[in-house]
């Protein structure tokens, strides 16, 4: 019996991961991808009334959420940069344009969050395939398609990023604990359901995504 391991080809678009997955917000674990050691100042999961107050306080779904969505962002502005300069249709470059430009301010709040979680700023997920993440396939997918099947990769890819990150965005408004890192949360979901909503209206959008 040969035992020959065979190499998967290479893809463009993962499959959408069942939303329960995203839901857990032990994500890390559940994909197989651990978060950082907590740092020494993170109080346990806190279970009292008399709990120390949510600002200063991270569980590990602060830290897991802030520890995603900071490359999630990070690795679409690659994917966003390339529409603004390559999308056919000028809605579409200026759809991309703008996102861009929004995403980078969210990093302009992720990264000092991760900082006062003492948190470091790396992609502590480099490697796996997390769902809504921008991958390197992805990127070289979208360098080699021109014209329409560019815009095609371009929508697909950017609405998974965005349903992706706007649903682990909620599981850390409704598990997490500090104060800023769900304001934050909630901020992100209200510009992601509003760039959802732009997106479907875009050129090119019922088809890519119908």
């Amino acid at each position: 019996m040969s035992h020959a391991t065979r190499s998967r080809p290479p893809t463009t678009r993962r499959p959408v991961v069942a939303p329960i997955l995203l839901a857990l917000l032990g994500l890390a674990a559940s994909a197989g991808c651990s978060t950082t050691t907590e740092p020494a100042p993170v109080a346990s999961p806190v279970r009292t009334a008399a709990a120390p107050s949510p600002s200063t306080s991270s569980t590990p779904t602060d830290a897991a959420w802030a520890q995603l969505m900071t490359p999630m962002n990070e690795k679409a502005l690659a994917l966003l940069t390339l529409a603004a300069d390559r999308a056919t249709e000028p809605r579409l470059r200026a759809f991309a344009t703008r996102l861009h430009s929004g995403q980078e301010a969210e990093l302009g709040r992720l990264r000092p969050l991760l900082a006062r979680m003492g948190l470091p700023d790396t992609d502590v997920h480099a490697g796996h395939d997390m769902p809504g993440m921008v991958t390197e396939a992805d990127l070289e997918a979208a360098r080699a398609a021109e014209g329409a099947a560019f815009d095609r990769l371009f929508l697909t890819g950017i609405r998974d990023h965005l349903r992706h990150s706007a649903q682990v965005s909620r599981s850390e408004i409704t598990a997490g604990a500090r104060a800023d890192a769900k304001q934050l949360a909630a901020a992100l979901v209200t510009a992601r359901e509003a760039a959802l909503t732009e997106l479907e209206g875009l050129p090119g959008a019922a088809q890519a995504l119908g």
